[in-house]
């Protein structure tokens, strides 16, 4: 792979087309971009059926978005915002912690401000729930925060009372939808309607903390479209973490390293897939999650796609070859992001890059509530 700089993923977007709230769901626009003459045409999503084809294999992400965003007040009194990123599993806690006989579950969180994260700090939260941060990660002994790997914290959550729910089963009551910075809400936290609109119908499998958005578009009426039209819809699932969203903090692309997240594909999807692949039929991955999910299966065992649970940190970037999907729709993604080089990967960046000009001057919408775009 030849060294690119970051910055040859830079564009200029307006802050005006970055889209606060959704279209209703299947009224979206559609740029359609064909990636070996780069010609793209404008359609709307209640278009996408027409453009598959009978014996297309479409996979869908079924992820879950978690209300993951919580609040915890000190003993000071000052609230302090959470987002649960991921739970600390038993093998894990055991190797972090001799004390694993002690009560409660342990979160891997980001958190605003950091700074009051202090290792032994306890914060309470609604629904009987507190929690106190630990100490591990590298930052033990006499560290100053719970700080963890990759700027992470670590706490233990306890409930009061009724102990038989857990912290994931109770988020609904008082938890609220993740939305990325970029969407503002009054006091920064999503509303009712975000917990619909931030959800694709298909979800199924909770873990995720940012919702695989080229999905977003989909209504179950354009589900049963697709069907209509020959078309397999199978599944994957990739519970989107931070590994997708992670800023690109470095000059060379080569540099960024992705953060690991897990992945699944049930049985099902890996026949429809070979089967597709070995018949020279169309794979069409509804969103970049999808396509990691599929790409690195496919990497890890020689061309063929198998079921499983697995980790990936795959990170597709211009010169990488592409072994499973031959279609991809997508929403317009933020300038010098992983999710933006993937799609550079898989259509070519000056194609993209000219595609999103066009974009900009049409009006499109950007983003996780934005408008979207199918490469084939």
């Amino acid at each position: 792979m030849r060294r690119m700089d970051v910055a040859d993923f830079d564009f200029v977007l307006p802050p005006e087309a970055i889209a606060q709230r959704p279209a209703p769901r299947g009224t979206g626009r559609l740029m359609t971009l064909d990636r070996r003459t780069g010609a793209f045409a404008h359609r709307s999503v209640a278009d996408f059926p027409s453009l598959l084809r009978a014996g297309d294999v479409l996979v869908l992400n079924d992820t879950k978005v978690v209300p993951a965003r919580i609040f915890g007040t000190d003993e000071k009194g000052r609230r302090t915002e959470f987002l649960l990123v991921e739970r600390v599993g038993r093998k894990e806690e055991r190797r972090e912690d001799s004390a694993n006989e002690e009560e409660g579950e342990l979160w891997r969180c980001l958190a605003k401000p950091g700074r009051r994260v202090k290792a032994g700090r306890e914060f309470s939260f609604e629904g009987d729930w507190a929690a106190e941060a630990v100490a591990r990660g590298g930052a033990a002994g006499a560290a100053a925060t719970a700080r963890a790997e990759g700027g992470l914290y670590v706490l233990r959550f306890t409930k009061h009372g009724n102990k038989k729910s857990s912290l994931l089963d109770d988020l609904a009551s008082f938890g609220s939808a993740p939305l990325p910075p970029y969407i503002h809400r009054p006091g920064g936290v999503a509303d009712a309607q975000d917990a619909i609109d931030y959800q694709t119908v298909f979800a199924e499998r909770p873990g995720a903390i940012a919702a695989p958005t080229a999905g977003l578009h989909f209504t179950e009426a354009m589900l049963a479209a697709v069907a209509a039209c020959g078309v397999t819809v199978t599944r994957v699932t990739l519970r989107v973490g931070l590994g997708t969203f992670k800023p690109v903090k470095c000059d060379r692309v080569e540099d960024h390293r992705m953060d690991p997240e897990r992945a699944v594909i049930p049985e099902g999807t890996t026949t429809a897939v070979n089967c597709a692949k070995d018949e020279g039929r169309r794979v069409v991955a509804v969103g970049t999650t999808s396509v990691r999910t599929l790409e690195a299966s496919a990497r890890a065992h020689g061309g063929r796609v198998t079921p499983g649970a697995f980790e990936t940190d795959l990170f597709l970037v211009p010169g990488a070859e592409f072994q499973v999907v031959d279609a991809l729709l997508t929403n317009f993604h933020l300038p010098r992001s992983t999710l933006l080089m993937l799609v550079s990967a898989f259509a070519g960046r000056e194609a993209v890059l000219a595609a999103y000009a066009e974009a900009i001057r049409a009006g499109y919408r950007f983003f996780s509530y934005g408008d979207a775009m199918f490469i084939s």
